[in-house]
């Protein structure tokens, strides 16, 4: 991952995720971009805006710029120099600027329909192929994160995050011999799928109407009932509600307020609660770690310092 030091100056094609207008001491207008290439933010500040920049550098506007990178109040930000729209003549791609470097879209994918194979009953796989048949589902999950500022924050994030997930389960499971192996997997490859109706798009996402009522767990509740409705599998199927059953309390003990609407009452939400826990966390330090330059950075998702010295 790229690291930007002040004083150096930066001339890269970047995206822009948000946009301030706001009005200088002087009466002059200027424009705060939060810009991104690659997991790597920065703010970065446009001074003496046009009416025509104002036009053309809009949110998930691609850019080419040209600037300095300095230090205000603590963090790094750009003061740009040169600022023009990527045109078609440059071939840069919106997914190639908000990807993470070695993930790779078509492969996870792949591994993922392997997946599914896995599954034993015939409900369940019934349920998870109807549902990844369906084409919006399926743009949606090999394209949108799987947060917007947590974890796996990257286009394809999302695949990324179920594959990683299911196949740490395939590679546990043999250890817990009681726990219900299609119940896990089956969990493991349909938790996340609210998020393909929480989020607005890949680029830039912001939550939908649907997301602001309802969140995705809910959401993703809704889609496997509809799919059990149309594989003709009665919502009292035993297997059905303990999957739904993980879904529901896969952020743990409703008391610690994290998202669950019950806790964990079978072996295999328990099972799946943690893996999934693992993934975000260590996914979410291993992101900080790779940002860092320094022994002990603040995580967002951890609301502390954590240790990101990377030799040691």
């Amino acid at each position: 991952m790229v690291q930007w030091r002040e004083g150096e100056t930066i001339t890269d094609f970047f995206l822009i995720r948000e946009r301030e207008i706001k009005l200088a001491s002087n009466g002059s207008e200027y424009a705060n971009l939060t810009i991104e290439r690659n997991l790597h933010v920065m703010l970065a500040r446009l001074w003496d805006i046009t009416i025509e920049q104002k036009q053309q550098f809009v949110r998930k506007a691609i850019v080419k710029i040209e600037g300095t990178v300095i230090t205000y109040r603590g963090q790094l930000q750009l003061t740009i120099h040169r600022i023009r729209l990527a045109t078609g003549e440059d071939e840069v791609k919106v997914s190639e600027l908000i990807s993470r470097e070695g993930v790779q879209r078509e492969e996870l994918w792949h591994e993922l329909r392997l997946m599914m194979e896995e599954i034993e009953s015939e409900a369940l796989s019934s349920i998870i192929k109807t549902l990844y048949s369906q084409k919006t589902i399926r743009e949606r999950v090999t394209t949108i994160p799987a947060s917007k500022n947590y974890h796996h924050t990257y286009y394809a994030g999302l695949l990324d995050h179920i594959v990683h997930v299911t196949g740490c389960a395939l590679q546990l499971l043999p250890l817990y011999p009681h726990v219900n192996r299609d119940v896990v997997l089956s969990t493991c490859l349909l938790h996340d799928l609210g998020k393909t109706e929480l989020f607005t798009e890949a680029v830039a996402p912001d939550y939908t109407t649907a997301g602001e009522f309802m969140g995705p767990i809910t959401l993703g509740l809704e889609l496997i009932y509809d799919a059990a409705k149309e594989a003709g599998i009665p919502r009292t199927n035993v297997e059905l509600m303990k999957v739904k059953h993980c879904i529901a309390s896969q952020f743990g003990e409703v008391s610690q307020g994290y998202g669950s609407t019950v806790s964990p009452k079978t072996a295999e939400a328990i099972f799946f609660h943690h893996i999934k826990q693992m993934n975000t966390r260590l996914h979410a330090l291993e992101i900080v770690q790779e940002r860092s330059e320094e022994d002990w950075t603040y995580s967002p998702m951890f609301k502390r310092k954590m240790y990101t010295n990377k030799e040691g």
